[in-house]
């Protein structure tokens, strides 16, 4: 590098700095009366600042930042929403979880590897291989423990 890259280099640094220094607290005034977040409104003055830094020479820095700040808010509310969105389509999306009312005070009474198989197939709907892998043991294992189970269940709701 010669010595005209260097001092035309550092002279640019410096000139970012200042930028940064003088528009900082009015960006982030700025950002935060537009998203209502303090820490929101950080990020968003820092996102503005690393986009002009990327655009290289700009001719009005002061109206690039501001113009980056509205966008940024603006796409920001847009996220919001749309995740907002999302997630009450997932609230209405939820199957709701079956009543085990009755059965549950039984199955909670059933020994620990009993009370398992039963959960990961009936509950949980796996397939008794992939209760097998669940439990640490083989298959004909989990069908020996249902079985076991499920006698169990009957004769003790038909005693209750």
């Amino acid at each position: 590098m010669t010595a005209t890259t260097e001092a035309s280099t550092a002279s640019s640094a410096r000139a970012d700095e200042d930028t940064y220094r003088r528009l900082w607290p009015g960006l982030v005034r700025l950002a935060r009366l537009l998203t209502g977040s303090q820490a929101l409104a950080e990020d968003l003055a820092q996102e503005a600042f690393l986009g002009l830094l990327r655009a290289g020479s700009v001719q009005q820095p002061e109206a690039y930042l501001h113009r980056a700040v509205v966008n940024l808010a603006t796409n920001n509310g847009r996220r919001v929403r749309r995740e907002r969105l999302h997630l009450a389509t997932l609230r209405e999306n939820v199957v709701a979880e079956p009543t085990v009312d009755g059965l549950w005070p039984l199955v909670i009474k059933l020994p620990a590897q009993q009370r398992a198989a039963v959960v990961l197939r009936y509950y949980l709907d796996l397939s008794e291989a992939q209760a097998a892998v669940a439990m640490s043991c083989r298959p004909g294992t989990v069908k020996a423990h249902l079985s076991k189970a499920l006698t169990r269940l009957r004769k003790d709701f038909d005693a209750s």
